[in-house]
């Protein structure tokens, strides 16, 4: 656009992006950015190259970590015979700041999707399997959304072959409804009030 200088259409272009962010919000990092010294800005950048080269996924859980295993597997207070089921690490981030959930969670990073290409073997859900030992009650607190539904039929289909209570949240949270943006008092009822999915 003229009158714009290159660097600032770069870098709004980059956080257009982003999710939940337009071209004017956009324009406005750009110019925000612009207005900061070289140590901010470079203390930005790296930030960004840490995201990228630190944080991986825990080879137990897949929940996002800096250490292996993460904190939540490595810590023993929580309980190790009751896991929730979840689709990404927003989950386990908005479940436990309804801080009513002592178990252990297992990401299954993403959900079936035959429309997006995504299957069961896109997911997490070997690594889950080989999970059940010590496992007594999975919760399977997933979006009520087509995806999700599909996904928590598929895995209480798959699970119902272990001798193991599946529940799944109680409907307090609305169809269509993320799980990272609802508030801490609804997941606390959903977790309390889940119900348990029927082994046919």
């Amino acid at each position: 656009m003229a009158g714009i200088p290159e660097g600032i259409t770069r870098v709004e272009s980059i956080f257009s992006k982003f999710p939940g962010i337009g071209r004017k919000s956009a324009r406005r990092i750009a110019f925000y950015l612009l207005n900061k010294d070289r140590d901010e800005i470079i203390q930005i950048a790296k930030a960004l190259v840490d995201l990228k080269d630190k944080i991986t996924h825990c080879p137990v859980c897949n929940h996002i970590t800096e250490h292996i295993p993460c904190d939540l597997c490595a810590n023993t207070k929580r309980d190790d015979s009751i896991l929730c089921v979840v689709e990404d690490s927003m989950d386990v981030i908005a479940l436990e700041k309804s801080v009513s959930f002592r178990g252990k969670y297992h990401v299954l990073g993403g959900l079936i999707s035959p429309l997006d290409g995504v299957g069961p073997d896109d997911l997490a859900i070997d690594s889950l399997m080989q999970r059940l030992d010590k496992v007594k009650e999975i919760i399977i607190a997933i979006n009520p959304s087509v995806e999700g539904d599909t996904t928590t039929f598929y895995l209480s289909r798959l699970l119902k072959k272990h001798p193991i209570k599946i529940t799944r949240l109680a409907r307090g949270i609305p169809v269509g409804g993320d799980l990272e943006y609802t508030d801490e008092a609804t997941l606390a009822r959903a977790i309390e009030g889940r119900i348990e999915i029927p082994n046919e």
